[in-house]
């Protein structure tokens, strides 16, 4: 039996999406989303999942509020199982109890999933408590929007404006100067701290705080908009002194990270950490080999060789599912030496069991060599599983010292085919001061999606390379890499990112 699921997500910030929420998105049939919605939380849904958009926004609706009534409806009588995802709270001015009420009139079992609404989350980013005891014990969430073609308006004046409550407002900049006059005629001091917090948990979060009487005036000086949340009291002065998220060093930093998507969770986490507005622009899609044969073939025969040799995340990874399909566990790799080209592939390896007993000190092929050549690897038998296609710098200089070297290809790369749109948009806006590369195939993929000719328009975009053979890479298409790490790893190259902004 098909069922629908109201699901908060949230005010924005991904991290603050609840566990169960995560879960329903993961497994639905049909996603129904909002505007305000994270669309990264789309990238969690199944590849045959139906996503539909019917967000509102500023007024401009792409369904009316029955028109998404009846599709919910419709797709329940499919019997597909629904999430309905919300911006914050599906029962906080989510309409989601409407929504509610009609599934319970059409006979569908429904579920509500609560989330974070941005009331709370916004003001908390913004270093506002909503509550605090030598301030204020209540606060009272309030429409700054209501419904127009209500006969009697639902907000009473007088009380907020005696109240002591912490006053929070949705939906409400275009009727700030009403908002701040009503409370003023009511007994608010026109004295009262005000904050705006707009985007709130987000990237592009910026908040202001200013008093009842000049608040209208200086959000309009400051171009405040909506989606903006209005909190009126006493907290409203913690702002400055509690602040903490718009401190972070690359807030609304716009940087496209350019990885595979499988390979791109680490920097895209470690990036949002720090603040930045991360565009996921993979222009890489890393794929199985239509036949293994090949590499059943080498592991059942690796008693033969001296050394194995990982060049990526990615050949360990394929290189230990093909040795698992077979029923074989790391025990097969007794009696070898193993490396590790970086410290994410020893990692990887380390999590498979298996130490690696040489990790480069720099992680590019040349100095590999160099490393395996002083441990004595001369004359001895060398199995590297790695990509398709990569560079020959390693196998070559190997075979130069006289190893015998059998490439073993366990995976391929391909031109990803991600929707460079976005990107375009961004960059022609002027959000994005960042293109980061962490290999030559992220920068030729990319000029192959953005032709470098459309690229060198945007002259204040800086590009960022993980490493020396990526920035030769990077100069062939005629551009300057103005952020190069000192140590060629993931870590390193967010460290010099943040000393560059």
């Amino acid at each position: 039996m098909a069922t629908v699921y109201l699901v908060g997500a949230g005010p924005g910030d991904p991290g603050l999406l609840t566990l169960r929420a995560k879960e329903i998105i993961e497994t639905c049939d049909v996603m129904i989303y909002d505007y305000l919605a994270n669309k990264d939380f789309l990238n969690w849904c199944r590849p045959d999942c139906e996503i539909l958009y019917v967000g509102k926004k500023g007024g401009d609706h792409t369904l009316p509020q029955d028109k998404i009534n009846e599709l919910i409806i419709a797709k329940a009588g499919e019997g597909k199982n629904i999430c309905r995802l919300k911006g914050g709270d599906p029962y906080v001015f989510g309409r989601g109890g409407e929504e509610a009420e009609e599934l319970v009139e059409a006979g569908v079992d429904f579920e509500v999933v609560p989330g974070i609404t941005a009331g709370v989350a916004a003001p908390a980013y913004a270093g506002i408590p909503v509550t605090h005891r030598d301030h204020t014990t209540s606060v009272c969430f309030i429409t700054g929007h209501e419904d127009p073609t209500k006969e009697k308006t639902g907000h009473d004046w007088s009380a907020y404006g005696r109240s002591t409550s912490t006053l929070v407002f949705y939906m409400g900049v275009k009727n700030l100067p009403m908002i701040a006059k009503n409370l003023m005629d009511n007994g608010r001091s026109a004295d009262t701290p005000v904050a705006l917090v707009r985007w709130g948990t987000r990237c592009n979060q910026q908040s202001m705080l200013s008093t009842l009487e000049n608040v209208a005036r200086d959000a309009e000086e400051q171009g405040f908009a909506a989606p903006s949340i209005i909190v009126v009291g006493g907290v409203c002065g913690l702002r400055d002194k509690l602040a903490w998220f718009e401190k972070k060093p690359m807030l609304g930093k716009g940087v496209v990270v350019t990885r595979a998507r499988e390979q791109a969770s680490g920097l895209v986490d470690v990036l949002r950490g720090h603040g930045a507005c991360v565009y996921e622009f993979p222009t890489i899609s890393v794929e199985h080999l239509d036949d293994y044969a090949e590499v059943e073939t080498s592991i059942l025969q690796l008693a033969r060789y001296d050394w194995l040799v990982f060049t990526s995340v990615n050949g360990v990874k394929f290189f230990w599912e093909q040795l698992q399909e077979i029923g074989l566990d790391s025990r097969i790799l007794a009696g070898l030496e193993v490396a590790a080209i970086g410290p994410a592939t020893a990692d990887a390896l380390r999590e498979r069991g298996i130490n690696p007993d040489f990790v480069p000190e720099k992680y590019v092929a040349e100095h590999v060599v160099e490393g395996l050549l002083a441990r004595g690897i001369q004359g001895k038998s060398v199995l590297v599983p790695r990509a398709k296609v990569a560079r020959e710098v390693l196998p070559d200089e190997l075979k130069k010292a006289g190893c015998e070297v059998q490439i073993l290809p366990v995976y391929e790369t391909r031109l990803a085919g991600s929707d460079v749109d976005e990107v375009r948009a961004a960059l022609d806006a002027g959000k994005i001061e960042y293109v980061t590369f962490t290999s030559s195939s992220t920068v030729h993929n990319f000029f192959e999606l953005m032709p470098a000719e459309e690229f060198k328009k945007y002259e204040g975009v800086k590009i960022a390379s993980i490493g020396p053979v990526t920035t030769k890479t990077v100069h062939e298409y005629g551009f300057t890499v103005a952020v190069k790490p000192e140590e060629y790893t993931i870590p390193g190259l967010v460290e010099e990112l943040l000393k560059d902004v």
